[in-house]
């Protein structure tokens, strides 16, 4: 568009409307005068046509009543070529008798090429008895009533036309004036935004109510010379406090003004945003590219302007960016002073990394656990039902074996319920009931009860203890619950015909008992060893994949450090097995530990 149009402000719209609806309403009523006139004009005409044809008629009628016809005719002809002559606007005047016949018709010689008269009007002639002698008919040519037609509708076009001048030569005289006084405000207004303080604007020929302005201007000018006089070094100190605080959210946080310009940035936001000060200061946040090479916040600082700010202030735009693997939460919201008035807007950046992280692990654990559960419940489905229909034809050992089967898949199905129950009742509950119990026990019914499944693999399972292992206070079932959980993934992991050690000992002179489960397996790579006790975490491998909702270890780790105060811990090498243990103390300690 070219900076050399011309756009019509509000008030130059309003104007231009006022004309224009002035002119259309002063032609409307020059319209309808004139056709009202026209209008009266016609009738009276009609009118003065009737009174010629009456008196005619009666005149006739007295000044031919008992004369032979042909001195009637005579009569009636000179009278009628009298009227005639002194009336230029008559065209012509006829007599017919009772029959119709024609006595007389006569014309205006003045008129005599207008065959066309503008009105006729017809009129009896009776006798005082009542009987009709026939009738009178006058042509008028209507000149009288276009000249003054014309003359009417000249006169209320010229009165008309000047009204409209006078009137609109008021407004812009008026605008006029109105517009100097707000260019004088104006520009006083100008002083005041570029810091010109005190500055005072003097009206000459205003009004008194714009006067009264210019006063109130005035006033405001030297009270803001004075308040910044006086206050600018605690304003000074207000902004830095501000700034302080802006500085010091834990939240990232970019202010912007109007123009889209960063004009603050905390250092929260430079860390998310991986940008220092000076690299943002005074830019256009919609130049700033991710690691992907991405403008990330363009589309949606457009789009945000192009939403009203009612439906910004009652739902900020929110949306996600990625930088070096984090995942940033980012919401615009409006900026506003104490008065209302927008000044730019603010984008709060949250790091919800861990956030989404969880979220995708909770989908692969609902994922995982529909899936585990789904296996199980097929195959007991599927030998159930063969043994229901078809159990009569197999012999005892298959039958046996089919039994063996569907108690396996119990067994599983029921492990992989507890793991759901027991990481909900973990995760709820700060703490449980402990009493006095003995270790050793409590690892020899764990290898006792695992027996089946190492018969199963093929694997040996031995216990050593290292010095006397003195009584411990815990909760049995859950520290229970924790070794076999470690004992169950030494079974899945170690190789056919291996061996799993299981080593207790005490520690920090018998105050703390370590209990370890060794095996032979795949062993776990560097970079998943911290990871392992994450809820929902499962490590994967092209040589062994097994099957599990991600649970167990981090009930292992909700169980020992959460509700008796130890800690969990994994040693491994890729391709010699993993050592797993836990180390929990003889008396318990509370910890407040997040997991």
């Amino acid at each position: 568009m070219s900076n050399n149009r011309i756009s019509l402000t509000t008030q130059n719209r309003l104007i231009i409307s006022g004309l224009i609806l002035s002119t259309v309403l002063i032609v409307a009523i020059a319209v309808f005068a004139i056709f009202n006139i026209q209008k009266k004009l016609n009738e009276g005409y009609q009118n003065f046509g009737r009174v010629i044809s009456k008196t005619l008629a009666i005149e006739s009628i007295d000044i031919t009543q008992g004369l032979p016809e042909v001195e009637a005719k005579k009569i009636l002809q000179a009278h009628s070529e009298s009227i005639l002559k002194s009336h230029n606007d008559i065209v012509y005047i006829e007599f017919r008798d009772a029959a119709g016949r024609i006595l007389y018709s006569g014309h205006n010689p003045k008129n005599i090429e207008d065959t066309s008269p503008s009105i006729s009007v017809s009129s009896p002639m009776m006798m005082p008895d009542g009987t009709n002698m026939g009738s009178v008919t006058v042509g008028l040519s209507g000149n009288v009533i276009e000249e003054i037609s014309s003359t009417t509708r000249a006169s209320l076009l010229f009165v008309f036309s000047v009204a409209w001048i006078v009137f609109a030569f008021v407004i812009l005289i008026n605008t006029y004036l109105i517009t100097r006084e707000l260019r004088i405000l104006h520009d006083g207004v100008s002083k005041i935004s570029h810091g010109a303080f005190g500055f005072k604007i003097e009206g000459k020929d205003v009004s008194s109510e714009v006067q009264e302005l210019f006063d109130a201007f005035n006033d405001m000018s030297n009270r803001l010379h004075v308040y910044e006089e006086q206050n600018i070094e605690q304003l000074t100190l207000e902004r830095n406090k501000l700034e302080a605080v802006l500085m010091s959210i834990a939240n990232g946080v970019v202010v912007c003004d109007n123009y889209d310009n960063v004009v603050l940035v905390n250092n929260h936001a430079q860390k998310l945003l991986e940008v220092n000060e000076q690299q943002l200061l005074d830019t256009k946040i919609q130049q700033y590219i991710d690691t992907e090479g991405n403008f990330c916040f363009k589309d949606k600082i457009e789009e945000f302007k192009d939403t009203p700010l009612e439906q910004i202030q009652s739902k900020p735009i929110a949306f996600n960016i990625e930088i070096d693997k984090r995942v940033i939460k980012s919401i615009i919201s409006p900026m506003f002073t104490r008065n209302n008035d927008y000044v730019g807007y603010i984008i709060v950046l949250i790091d919800i990394t861990k956030e989404t992280e969880m979220d995708k692990m909770r989908s692969n654990f609902i994922s995982n656990v529909s899936h585990e559960l789904r296996t199980p419940v097929t195959v007991l489905r599927s030998y159930i039902d063969t043994l229901y229909n078809y159990g009569n034809e197999f012999d005892y050992n298959t039958q046996k074996e089919f039994i063996g089967i569907i108690n396996q898949e119990i067994i599983r199905l029921n492990r992989m319920v507890n793991d759901i129950l027991d990481f909900s009742r973990l995760e709820a509950n700060d703490s449980v009931e402990k009493s006095a119990n003995n270790i050793v026990e409590l690892v020899e019914s764990c290898a006792n009860q695992v027996q089946v499944l190492l018969q199963e693999h093929n694997l040996k399972i031995s216990i050593s203890k290292e010095g006397d292992i003195p009584i411990a206070t815990f909760n049995y079932d859950s520290i229970e619950r924790a070794l076999t959980n470690y004992i169950s993934n030494a079974i899945k992991y170690s190789p056919e015909n291996g061996e799993i050690k299981i080593t207790i000992k005490t520690l920090n002179d018998n105050n703390d008992i370590e209990v370890t489960v060794s095996d032979q397996g795949c062993g776990i790579a560097p970079e998943f060893q911290k990871k392992v006790f994450d809820r929902f975490f499962r490590v994967e491998n092209d040589t062994h994949t097994v099957k599990g909702t991600g649970l167990g270890l981090h009930l292992v780790k909700t169980t020992i450090e959460k509700h008796h105060g130890g800690r969990v811990f994994v040693e491994s090498e890729p391709g010699k097995g993993s050592t797993f243990g836990f180390i929990i103390p003889v008396v318990p300690v509370e910890r407040n530990i997040t997991l």
